[in-house]
């Protein structure tokens, strides 16, 4: 039998190395979340490319809703303000300050 030494990195390394995997429905959620946002970005690189700046702010004004909503659910479903600011609501507001910066083009 072979052991690999593994280095200790303290409690915070070994709180995550005991995490589990989440459960099969929610792995699904994340995955087609992960494939919206990988459309919706996909989406965003080439809409410049074909269709010019202002469909580009058009298209960052309808994306920025997510977040909103986003924030909104995890305020609704007890999740922390920090999390819901901090990353939701902040993406939103950077994604309408590019679509306005897009708009004055």
């Amino acid at each position: 039998m072979v052991t690999v030494h593994q280095p200790h990195w303290g409690p915070a390394a070994a709180r995550l190395r005991r995490r589990r995997r989440p459960p099969g429905r929610r792995r699904a959620y994340l995955s087609i979340k992960g494939l919206g946002d990988g459309a919706f970005g996909l989406l965003g690189l080439v809409l410049p490319a074909a269709a010019g700046a202002r469909a580009e702010a058009w298209f960052m004004v309808c994306v920025a809703l997510v977040p909103f909503v986003d924030t909104l659910m995890v305020l609704r479903h007890g999740g922390k303000k920090a999390v819901a600011f901090g990353i939701h609501f902040a993406t939103a507001i950077v994604l309408l300050i590019g679509a306005g910066l897009l708009f004055a083009v």
